[in-house]
């Protein structure tokens, strides 16, 4: 279980800093906001990073709730506006690391497959699926394959070119490669907190008049043994 994140506890987890943005390390477990029943989440925590006389960071994107590293903040209006735009032309680079319970049949490729959000008749809104579905919303995502283990698990690097909910968690397990720890798109229900899906790099340039931004957000605990088992060795 997760602690409350303290102003030192968050601080700690800031991988980038200037003007315009923060980006930090999410730990996974903690959602960035409010929905349903979540009480905790990153948007409590956000005064921290605020100057005493500003307005605190606000979120730029998001990532599930079970996702752990990189997560960008802006820190203006404009700075804002300019991320979403940017992220809706395909303009920050995002790149995460999973581990999965199986190994693709090739060593890279394009995972091209629309996917549809469901609302189970009868259900509460927020009751819902991501289903592979050809009625669905265009989702890409490049993968690569940077290890393997013997027990049958392999470490992917994965590059998303659009931003669907679920979208790598959902790919992954059409292939044949449900990461470990999934919750919903596995072969079985498991119990959330445990999924092997890291944000790892995000690279952005704000205008041709600012410096290009890069950040990584280490390994976390819960899956260093499983990408040491894949061939990772700590870096």
């Amino acid at each position: 279980m997760l602690r409350a994140m303290t102003p030192d506890s968050l601080r700690a987890r800031v991988l980038h800093q200037d003007e315009l943005c923060f980006v930090i390390d999410k730990p996974a477990g903690l959602a960035v906001h409010k929905a349903g029943r979540i009480t905790d989440h990153l948007e409590l925590y956000l005064p921290f990073l605020g100057e005493p006389d500003g307005e605190p960071p606000k979120l730029a994107h998001r990532l599930d709730r079970d996702t752990a590293g990189c997560l960008i903040l802006g820190r203006t209006p404009w700075a804002l506006k300019r991320f979403g735009q940017m992220f809706a032309a395909g303009h920050v680079e995002k790149t995460y690391w999973a581990v999965a319970d199986g190994i693709p049949d090739a060593e890279s490729g394009v995972i091209d497959l629309p996917l549809l959000k469901r609302i189970e008749p009868g259900a509460s809104r927020s009751s819902w699926t991501i289903l592979p579905d050809p009625a669905g919303q265009p989702a890409v995502t490049e993968y690569r394959v940077l290890g393997t283990g013997a027990d049958g698990r392999s470490w992917l690097e994965l590059r998303p070119r659009t931003g669907r909910t679920h979208q790598i968690r959902v790919h992954c397990a059409a292939i044949g490669c449900p990461l470990v720890g999934e919750p919903f798109y596995g072969p079985e229900r498991l119990p959330p907190g445990n999924l092997h899906l890291l944000a790892r790099s995000v690279a952005f340039r704000m205008a041709f008049d600012y410096a290009a931004v890069s950040a990584v957000a280490p390994a976390p605990a819960h899956m260093r043994d499983a990408l040491s088992a894949c061939g990772w060795q700590g870096d």
